[in-house]
């Protein structure tokens, strides 16, 4: 890495990836303009957290949270169809072994295959299932899994197309005045 010369941006604390972060966020909540009636809260929640410093960071964040939304989702479906089988009416004295066990179940998941990184999203999920899910519970879970990949996969498009050397060159390049007259500055 001898030859990265990072471009940083006039305002502290602001460069390269707090622009693509606030890109990715603002093009997922676009995206849901045409997805009428949906809510782009938990995909731009995954686009934030899916957007590494590079495209291998973006996958490993990316898929932290996919992967544990996935599982805290089944999971938490699970959980909540057992409490409801046990009580039709729920029960949250019922709920509090249903955590408990959740989360034991939730990370012994992510450590068996490999991403445990998985655990604080699939947790996130998972709670908000048990202790805070509307009626439908099972479209609900399947609608946060949904939203997230959404976004991280927005996540990822924008960290693939705005690689940080491609930004970085552009930069240089807008900076020097060659945008088009230098073959290097068009890619």
């Amino acid at each position: 890495m001898k030859d990265h010369k990072p471009v940083h941006a006039p305002i502290p604390g602001l460069g390269l990836r707090s622009l693509k972060t606030a890109f990715a966020v603002a093009l997922t909540a676009v995206l849901y303009l045409f997805l009428p009636g949906r809510n782009p809260t938990f995909a731009c929640i995954g686009a934030m957290f899916g957007l590494g410093a590079d495209k291998e960071n973006s996958r490993l964040s990316g898929g932290n949270r996919f992967f544990g939304t996935i599982i805290g989702g089944v999971l938490g479906m699970l959980l909540y169809a057992a409490e409801h089988f046990i009580a039709p009416q729920g029960s949250y004295l019922l709920r509090l072994p249903l955590a408990f066990i959740g989360t034991i179940l939730l990370i012994m998941a992510c450590v068996l295959c490999r991403w445990p990184g998985g655990v604080q999203p699939g947790g996130v999920v998972l709670c908000i299932i048990l202790f805070n899910t509307p009626p439908n519970h099972m479209s609900y879970a399947f609608a946060r899994m949904l939203d997230t990949g959404i976004g991280v996969a927005v996540a990822l498009l924008v960290n693939d197309l705005f690689s940080r050397t491609r930004l970085e060159r552009w930069m240089r390049c807008i900076r020097a005045g060659r945008e088009t007259q230098d073959t290097e500055c068009r890619k």
